[in-house]
């Protein structure tokens, strides 16, 4: 469970540090990867070029972890995002359910998202 809790916060501070060197470990090559807004990515090599395209435009300011959730090969992380892109920034909160497979690399990735600032609104 702490090895695959080092992976995804590597993975999370690759983005911070606009570095995909460790991308080949982290990923296996059929992996599938959903993101919280409806862009999919299928193989590894897809994901290689997605993470390049984006860091021309953008960086991710912060990607903070609040918690890990483990069962079985699945693991969820409830997350805080906030990141600049083309000139806007822009912040929510998130969760990941993450399935690895018996190398612990992740097989499937999908991101869900909650806007922020969260308010009560029956005030």
């Amino acid at each position: 469970m702490i090895e695959r809790e080092q992976i995804i916060s590597e993975y999370f501070h690759s983005w911070i540090n606009k570095n995909n060197t460790r991308l080949r470990e982290i990923f296996a090559p059929n992996v599938v990867y959903t993101e919280c807004y409806g862009p999919e990515y299928h193989g590894l090599s897809t994901i290689e070029r997605w993470f390049e395209d984006w860091n021309t435009r953008g960086t991710v300011l912060t990607w903070e972890i609040n918690q890990f959730i483990h069962q079985g090969n699945l693991t969820v992380v409830e997350w805080y995002f906030k990141c600049e892109y083309e000139s806007e920034i822009g912040a929510f909160d998130g969760v990941s359910l993450i399935e690895f497979n018996a190398d612990n690399q992740i097989v499937n990735l999908k991101e869900f998202q909650s806007k922020t600032p969260h308010y009560y609104p029956y005030t």
